[in-house]
């Protein structure tokens, strides 16, 4: 693999660094003095105001195809985006993106749903997940009956992310019973006034998911997403879109928690010294350096495998599970090296620590990972040797 960057992509590369050192690490004060206050993230205003500034710069849509009027990004070059914007815990995103199973839509959902929320005016989420269905999405329990020209959904959702802010979501619901998850499952774009309703789940961070509840919802036929019965498929699209770009953003993250902690233990003196010349200290930062050089390279060979059209689920699963697991234990280290204060909300590493133990659970947990890479290697799916065989 030649990922030697273009003229064009180390410059693509070189503003988002720029603009997230510029524009997004001065508002981290602000954005832990709102949490602490029980608020999450930016004002809404801010948020805007940033998007519309990388906008004018023509950062719009960095997934989104051209012919949407997005910048198109292939995988490798989304990755090393989403690795500079990691390097703050502000939640900030380019304006511009719609969930990539929208595409699947109809020409009159596409206006209605997918035009809207590239434009940013309209916001979407995505239900699958349930109380008793987290990984195994087959066993979904929502269902959707069929009364003439309408469907009539009923059930809840949890850990839905964007639940609470959305004003339409793509609910995945049991239609045939008798086919299971391959046919019996259909997706619907469904309006929030049209009945469903949200409510905010607490967690240990500030991911901030919601709970969905559809109480005999009514949708006409023609809010189907995709075909009847194809739901499962789009699920797995949508899951499987990327999971390249979680460990992507955990790897800005890493190499800025290691970055504070180096410079912490340059100015900390203990006995005299300067614990950076501790040897106890040099070893975390070592062993953190070889961990965030590994898994660049299982983001980065991941990404290109999706550039070059090859099935790259395997080398997904494995940057997703070593990038949380490396992740937290990098976190972990450089809240060691800071000693009290790290643990204090003064310094934003405890910050960091609680966002970052999210990353062995959502879209995959790492037992789900594991199985995943050992189902493949013991049935032959593909090559201990990796996929140059």
């Amino acid at each position: 693999m030649d990922l030697t960057l273009s003229d064009e992509e180390r410059e693509i590369r070189d503003w988002v660094r720029t603009f997230v050192r510029k524009e997004v690490l001065p508002l981290e004060p602000e954005v832990l003095a709102r949490e602490r206050a029980g608020e999450r993230g930016l004002p809404a205003e801010e948020l805007e105001r940033l998007q519309a500034k990388a906008k004018e710069s023509g950062f719009f849509g960095v997934h989104t195809p051209e012919e949407y009027g997005g910048m198109g990004l292939g995988a490798v070059m989304s990755a090393l985006v989403e690795v500079e914007l990691g390097r703050s815990f502000v939640p900030f995103r380019f304006a511009g993106d719609a969930d990539n199973i929208l595409y699947f839509a109809n020409d009159e959902q596409k206006q209605r749903y997918l035009v809207p929320t590239i434009s940013g005016e309209r916001k979407s989420c995505f239900a699958i997940t349930e109380p008793g269905a987290g990984s195994d999405a087959r066993a979904i329990r929502t269902k959707a009956v069929r009364e003439g020209d309408e469907w009539v959904i009923t059930g809840e959702k949890t850990f839905i992310t964007g639940g609470n802010e959305a004003d339409f979501c793509m609910v995945f619901a049991v239609t045939d019973p008798e086919k299971g998850a391959d046919g019996g499952v259909t997706c619907f774009l469904v309006d929030r006034d049209q009945g469903w309703k949200s409510e905010y789940i607490d967690t240990m961070g500030e991911w901030g998911p919601a709970a969905l509840v559809f109480d005999g919802v009514r949708v006409p036929h023609s809010a189907i997403l995709g075909e009847e019965g194809t739901g499962f498929a789009l699920a797995m699209r949508w899951i499987g879109k990327g999971r390249y770009m979680l460990p992507a953003r955990a790897l800005g993250s890493c190499e800025r928690l290691v970055e504070m902690g180096m410079e912490h233990a340059r100015n900390r003196e203990t006995f005299g010294k300067p614990i950076a010349e501790r040897q106890a200290i040099q070893w975390m930062v070592a062993d953190s350096a070889v961990e965030i050089e590994a898994l660049r390279w299982l983001v980065l060979s991941a990404a290109w495998q999706v550039d070059q059209g090859l099935d790259s689920r395997q080398a997904q699963s494995m940057a997703k599970l070593y990038g949380g697991v490396k992740a937290n234990e990098i976190v972990d280290r450089v809240l060691q090296m800071h000693g009290g204060m790290g643990y204090t909300r003064e310094l934003p590493v405890e910050r960091w620590y609680r966002e970052l133990r999210l990353l062995r659970i959502y879209e995959g947990t790492d037992e789900i990972q594991r199985r995943t890479i050992a189902r493949n290697l013991l049935k032959g799916h593909v090559s201990i040797r990796g996929h140059l065989g």
